[in-house]
């Protein structure tokens, strides 16, 4: 971490300077966030960025490579495979926790993983959030691969609209204006001019696909996909859309690699960056069984989103009682760093590192989720102050391969 700039920043720290933060954003989508902004960003320092650079990269090609690719049909869930897939993910995203090693230093551990996009537009503007009220220095930015504010935005328009009229692009997401994320959404169409469609919305004739939009109906050439097929499930929606390949239509971001780089590829993964991880029906399997000391590690179901599911300490007797067991790992339980000093207790933090690839892999960006609870998710942090959503900065460097 940087020291220097956290107390930098805690110095010139007011409730009224994090008022004006929550008021540009909502000035600049709006509307509010529908989440909660943390009070500060992380600021890393050269040799902590260089650590989480190095950390993405080495986990980033270990999930693109042929060879684990190859293993990865089982990863479809049966009935959800989409037509058309294309060669190589649109989007990866790299979560870590900032952990501590044996060795007392701060250093990125893998939490999780996803084939899927994030909310890129809405980084953008959290960051010129904080630039604009706190000044922050142009010494730092958030960004990666030489990117600034324009470059950012320019790289993002052109992996999603590409040479599309931005009309005939849509971002598709089911009830996007009860999505939290929905804010995302909204700087997405300021940023790069995609419009969002609900999937209700979507007409299908001859195979081809259109939204109505003021009196005329508008075709449909590239879905920014934002549907999670976890939300499709539960709420028991048709799956037509994605059943079938639509002449003229590029998926930006296709549905099948949610799965095929999501949590199930966390066995697969050897490195220092990784916390050991196992199917469990591979586990019980073993003569060795289950691994001792089960309080410290986390049981997480394949197929779903957003922490639903995850069991901390699970017991052997809750293990061996699950019905599927192909469809969980065991993963060995990170302890986050208390590492940022706030006004009370120190926060911990998980660092998104955001990547999109058209031509080649490219690290672009990051998100910060900040937190003082036993997990991540807001319901283990109610009534704390310096959480939630953020950023991380790190100096200008060069930063594009360790």
């Amino acid at each position: 971490m940087d020291p220097g700039q956290r107390q930098a920043f805690n110095a010139a720290f007011s409730e009224e300077r994090h008022r004006q933060v929550l008021a540009v954003i909502e000035r600049e989508a709006g509307f509010p966030a529908d989440f909660r902004i943390s009070e500060t960003p992380v600021f890393l320092d050269a040799e902590l960025s260089r650590d989480f650079v190095r950390a993405a990269w080495e986990i980033a090609e270990a999930v693109t490579a042929p060879g684990y690719l190859a293993q990865t049909d089982r990863a479809l869930p049966p009935g959800l495979a989409v037509p058309g897939q294309d060669a190589h993910t649109t989007f990866l995203q790299v979560d870590f926790a900032l952990a501590r090693g044996e060795d007392g230093r701060l250093m990125p551990q893998l939490i999780e993983l996803q084939g899927f996009p994030s909310v890129y537009a809405f980084q953008w503007l959290i960051e010129r959030a904080f630039r604009e009220v706190y000044g922050i220095p142009e010494t730092l930015t958030q960004y990666f691969d030489g990117l600034d504010e324009r470059a950012y935005a320019a790289c993002l328009r052109d992996v999603v609209v590409g040479d599309a009229d931005p009309e005939t692009v849509v971002l598709l997401e089911i009830d996007p204006e009860k999505q939290k994320t929905r804010i995302d959404f909204a700087c997405t169409e300021r940023l790069i001019g995609v419009p969002t469609v609900g999937l209700s919305e979507v007409v299908e004739r001859g195979g081809r696909l259109s939204y109505h939009r003021d009196g005329r109906d508008v075709p449909i050439t590239r879905i920014y996909n934002r549907v999670i097929f976890d939300e499709l499930e539960r709420k028991g929606l048709p799956r037509d859309l994605f059943e079938r390949e639509h002449p003229g239509v590029t998926w930006v971001g296709h549905p099948n690699w949610y799965f095929r780089i999501s949590k199930y590829s966390l066995p697969f993964l050897e490195s220092r960056y990784a916390p050991p991880a196992w199917f469990l029906s591979d586990l019980l399997r073993e003569p060795a069984g289950l691994p001792e000391g089960l309080d410290k590690y986390v049981l997480k179901p394949l197929y779903s989103f957003a922490g639903l599911g995850v069991e901390l300490g699970p017991t052997p007797e809750r293990l061996r009682s699950i019905k599927n067991p192909e469809n969980f790992i065991v993963q060995r339980k990170v302890e986050y760093a208390a590492a940022i000093a706030t006004p009370d207790v120190p926060a911990k933090a998980e660092v998104r590192m955001m990547f999109v690839w058209k031509d080649r892999l490219r690290l672009v960006n990051n998100l910060v989720r900040m937190s003082k609870g036993k997990m991540m998710g807001v319901d283990f942090n109610k009534d704390q102050t310096w959480i939630g959503a953020s950023l991380a900065y790190h100096p200008r460097v060069e930063n594009v391969l360790p």
